[in-house]
């Protein structure tokens, strides 16, 4: 047997519902939360990957609204070559130093394309293990927040390659802010 339904009479339709609107935040009070924080330097590893800019252009307006400066590091892996006739591995210093001299250039093109004078920013150029250096380098300076990309290895790719983003979470004395990449750029 059908059950019967009464027919909804005009009057009783409901008229379509607004969106729910959200409070609006009160920008003065969120920027004192910020503030808050204490955040006054800002460490970003760059390796000049578009992931890696991705987490600048993700530190700048945090730096802005903190009131903090921004520091960049670049790190050249030292270059070894297998040698022959049993001497060992041949580390070749020219090429570091060639390596080291472009990256300081382009540090100081990302500051003037992608920090523009919004907020403080300086550079730093070391050689070593990426992780060790950035940690090291946080150590160093003091800095309040650090915020690194990831590059999305997963399975092979991060046993063989592993994480320095993962490595600079798992050690580092501040907090660190990881930025997944955006799954068109995932490889």
């Amino acid at each position: 047997m059908k059950k019967r339904t009464r027919p909804r009479r005009p009057s009783q339709r409901s008229a379509p519902r607004p969106a729910r609107q959200r409070p609006a935040a009160k920008k003065a009070g969120s920027q004192r939360d910020i503030q808050s924080l204490g955040i006054r330097l800002i460490l970003v590893p760059i390796d000049f990957s578009v992931h890696s800019k991705k987490a600048l252009k993700y530190a700048v307006p945090l730096a802005a609204q903190s009131g903090a400066s921004i520091r960049l590091i670049y790190v050249v892996e030292p270059t070894v070559y297998p040698a022959d006739l049993g001497f060992g591995q041949v580390v070749l210093p020219g090429v570091e130093d060639e390596l080291r001299q472009k990256g300081a250039e382009e540090l100081a093109e990302l500051i003037d394309n992608e920090i523009g004078g919004r907020v403080p920013a300086s550079a730093t150029v070391r050689t070593g293990t990426p992780s060790k250096e950035i940690l090291a380098e946080a150590e160093e300076t003091g800095v309040d927040l650090i915020v690194v990309a990831t590059h999305g290895h997963s399975g092979v790719e991060h046993v063989l390659f592993g994480s320095t983003a993962e490595r600079i979470v798992r050690k580092a004395h501040c907090p660190v802010l990881t930025i997944r990449p955006s799954p068109s750029t995932e490889a």
